[in-house]
């Protein structure tokens, strides 16, 4: 596990919290899963699922009602994260605000951590 004793892996802003724990309830699931995977244009992308297991290695945030798991695979590159949710006139979404980024590309969609994280 990768944290440091007494501060949280990511942080959740009080919209992100009400979004995923509407979405909990109205879903059924234990909690929110992030982490990344390879692919996009910069190299790495996020991924979320609803679950209905909280794995055991999973870094687990819990706020006002709202449960997010880190894959143990990803807490590395999501160290230091905020989770937001922006509703705008056309859209509403899920923002990362991410430390460890030091690239993306045009859509957002795709991003690229400093590589010392991902030498060793």
């Amino acid at each position: 596990m990768f944290s440091v004793p007494g501060k949280q892996a990511v942080s959740i802003t009080p919209a992100a919290a009400r979004q995923i724990a509407n979405l909990m309830e109205k879903d059924g699931s234990k909690g929110l899963r992030i982490g990344v995977k390879k692919g996009g244009c910069a190299g790495m992308e996020y991924t979320m699922d609803y679950v209905s297991e909280i794995d055991a290695a999973d870094e687990l945030v819990e706020q006002d009602g709202a449960r997010v798991m880190i894959a143990p695979m990803a807490q590395m590159f999501l160290f230091g994260t905020e989770i937001d949710y922006q509703t705008s006139l056309l859209e509403s979404s899920f923002v990362f605000r991410n430390p460890n980024v030091v690239d993306a590309c045009g859509c957002g969609e795709s991003i690229k951590f400093d590589e010392s994280l991902t030498e060793g």
